[in-house]
């Protein structure tokens, strides 16, 4: 290298590390990370896209903005309750203290008194029962995916599982349940037709191969028009006098009846019907954290949790607290949401645009002088949803903030980060998902947005 080269002035490895402010933020960062943010600055002026004066501020930059983790906290403005992109359902303060407390030594298998090993999760299993009283037994494993597989390995592997066309459902990221109950080594014999499914298929169809009978509540989808379908009675009947296990996977996690969602069917109400066992998963309507919930009958639910698979699919000891926690505790942010009240959402959303019109009012832009026009901004009606698989085409009536379209990727990519709705043109702000302590940081985040885009 030429004694003139200017990547003779490229700051040395142990100079960078040395600088206080790169020595305060790393107190936060493991060494290897600290020295590979080093490294990439370092490469980067040697390539020339940065000049050697400009290593110091780059690193110090670098450092002081690296997080331990990549996962970003992000305001949820779309409306969509329980939005899978952003991980589900919100936890509960309750939730999320326990999780904390949970972080360190518990005793998730620990009877204090005694010193002796006790069941795992026994308080969450509890809390669950206590929620679901027609349940005699529970097992929480660590997805409904993982549900589904355990009761299906347990009760049809080598056998069949009878279940309708019309209930044949593909959920998030193109995972079929078909497939999934195939890999586990049962076969899936299918009864009826796509739009009528009949007690007296399941009949014909069962024989000595048959292992159970599943039948999967469609939540993302429905079948109208010419339709039928056996229901959980008429099942139950077939099933116990055939002996076989009935199945029901309600996917959405749903307690107990709700008349926000009046077709959506429940857990209790289900095990009520006739099913020897139902299955749900924990992070949908029920509000609780990633989680599988089996309830049903005491035999079926001992056969599960003595089978070697359950060992492979339980739940980790932060997952029962949390759930525990969400059942326990108060009102979860999921069913506040779901329960909003349409015209209390208008007049919050009214204050809210009001508030964002003075801040407007009170800054110039940056580039252009005059701030954006307030005046443009406008409250229209908005209808939520559920999400997350569950209430499929339930509206649930609201209202939301009208932005200029082009506001919606400085809003993704702002500190913080907030995920708007993009509709026919423009950018919606709904506030329904929203939690007051939150909403001083989103008005900020929408009044920076708006002033960085000139707009409106």
């Amino acid at each position: 290298m030429d004694e003139h080269d200017p990547r003779r002035r490229i700051p040395r490895t142990d100079a960078l590390l040395r600088l206080p402010r790169v020595a305060a933020a790393a107190q936060a960062l493991s060494d290897g990370v600290v020295r590979t943010i080093v490294r990439g600055v370092q490469e980067r002026a040697r390539a020339g896209e940065l000049a050697p004066e400009d290593v110091e501020a780059a690193v110090i930059t670098a450092v002081e903005g690296r997080r331990t983790s990549s996962l970003r906290p992000v305001i949820n403005a779309t409306g969509v309750i329980i939005h899978t992109n952003l991980g589900r359902a919100p936890l509960s303060p309750a939730a999320r203290t326990a999780l904390a407390d949970a972080a360190g030594y518990v005793d998730v298998e620990l009877d204090m008194g005694s010193g002796q090993r006790s069941r795992r999760g026994a308080a969450a299993r509890a809390a669950l029962l206590a929620a679901c009283p027609a349940a005699e037994d529970a097992l929480i494993v660590n997805n409904g995916a993982a549900a589904l597989v355990l009761a299906t390995t347990a009760f049809a592997a080598g056998r069949e599982v009878l279940i309708s066309r019309g209930e044949f459902v593909e959920i998030g990221a193109g995972f079929r349940l078909s497939d999934l109950i195939e890999s586990t080594g049962a076969r899936l014999r299918e009864v009826g037709t796509t739009n009528r499914t009949r007690c007296e298929d399941y009949a014909a169809a069962m024989g000595e191969a048959t292992g159970c009978i599943l039948k999967v509540h469609p939540s993302n989808f429905r079948v109208s028009g010419f339709t039928a379908e056996a229901t959980l009675p008429e099942l139950a009947r077939l099933a116990g006098a055939r002996a076989v296990p009935l199945i029901a996977d309600l996917g959405s996690g749903l307690l107990s009846a709700d008349p926000a969602l009046p077709a959506e069917p429940d857990l209790d109400s289900a095990l009520r019907s006739g099913a020897d066992l139902v299955i749900a998963s924990g992070d949908k309507l029920l509000g609780g954290p990633q989680a599988g919930l089996l309830l049903g009958r005491a035999d079926l639910i001992a056969r599960l949790s003595r089978h070697p698979l359950a060992r492979a699919v339980r739940a980790d000891k932060l997952a029962l607290a949390a759930l525990e926690a969400t059942l326990n505790g108060p009102e979860a942010p999921v069913a506040r949401a779901l329960h909003t009240d349409p015209e209390a959402l208008r007049a919050r959303t009214e204050a809210f645009a009001e508030d964002l019109r003075a801040r407007l009012s009170a800054q110039p832009h940056p580039r252009q002088g005059p701030g954006p026009d307030s005046a443009a901004l406008a409250v229209v009606p908005h209808d939520g949803r559920t999400g997350g698989g569950g209430g499929a085409e339930v509206p649930l009536p609201g209202w939301a903030l009208r932005l200029p379209e082009a506001a919606a990727r400085a809003l993704r990519t702002g500190e913080p980060a907030v995920l708007p709705r993009v509709h026919d043109g423009t950018c919606l702000i709904d506030l329904r998902c929203v939690p007051d302590e939150a909403q001083p940081a989103l008005l900020t985040a929408v009044a920076v947005a708006l002033t960085a885009t000139g707009a409106p």
